[in-house]
């Protein structure tokens, strides 16, 4: 356990490090830019290693949870458990995130502590990480086409339906099939089973924002769509006039 403090806080120093280096290099932007880049980093590096995890390293989390942790499963979770306190404390700072962000970060620490500590249920843990940081990219890209003025082209319009559709499918459908077999099998631990049942019910806080936001969407583009028929039809009716 001294070991895993250890690597822990070494983690969270380069996270740290890189988000100074950043500011440094990127003196002209904000500080949330450069942190938003660390996050971006740390999304599609969580990604790529808990894929690995699930899809090749193995175990299959849908079969085996409740098993002991593995090295890499471990790195992972270290990995992610240091960004998230780094994140949790410049959020805290900089006072930018509501009240469900910092429960998502508390969670996720917290659950990532406990599979620590307990020495099992990495491959339910690193599942879980895979299923949130998924959409991460997606969600920062938006971010940065809003602020370079981009966000109302066709590539906005193609990053939030992306987003959307894979935050449903894999929070909402895979994420649930996911508690399923967790729930039912007999291996996991009771506080790890509660713990998935909360990540899986801030998903549907989550949801209910993304669904407002579709809505939202929605009607802006059938305005738009709107106002291009009636100026075309106004176009047309000139040029017959005339």
């Amino acid at each position: 356990m001294a070991l895993l403090v250890v690597c822990a806080l070494l983690c969270l120093c380069c996270w740290a490090s890189f988000y100074f280096i950043l500011c440094y290099a990127n003196g002209s932007r904000s500080y949330e830019w450069n942190c938003r880049l660390v996050t971006l980093v740390h999304g599609i590096l969580a990604v790529c290693i808990t894929a690995y995890i699930g899809y090749v390293d193995g175990p299959w989390p849908f079969t085996y949870p409740g098993t002991p942790n593995t090295p890499l499963q471990i790195s992972a979770m270290m990995l992610s458990l240091s960004y998230f306190i780094f994140d949790m404390a410049w959020c805290v700072y900089f006072r930018t995130e509501g009240a469900v962000m910092l429960a998502h970060h508390t969670m996720s620490i917290l659950g990532i502590l406990l599979t620590l500590w307990l020495g099992e249920s990495g491959i339910e843990a690193c599942a879980v990480l895979f299923g949130s940081e998924v959409t991460n990219p997606l969600l920062q890209a938006r971010w940065f086409l809003k602020q370079t003025g981009r966000y109302g082209t066709l590539l906005g319009d193609v990053v939030d339906v992306v987003f959307v559709l894979l935050f449903v499918l894999m929070r909402i459908f895979v994420g649930g099939t996911m508690l399923y077999c967790e729930l039912s099998s007999p291996r996991p631990r009771f506080f790890i089973k509660c713990g998935g049942v909360a990540m899986y019910a801030l998903s549907w806080v989550f949801m209910v924002d993304i669904v407002r936001f579709a809505r939202r969407k929605s009607k802006s583009w059938h305005k738009q769509q709107q106002d291009y028929q009636d100026s075309v039809a106004v176009n047309g009716h000139d040029w017959k006039k005339d």
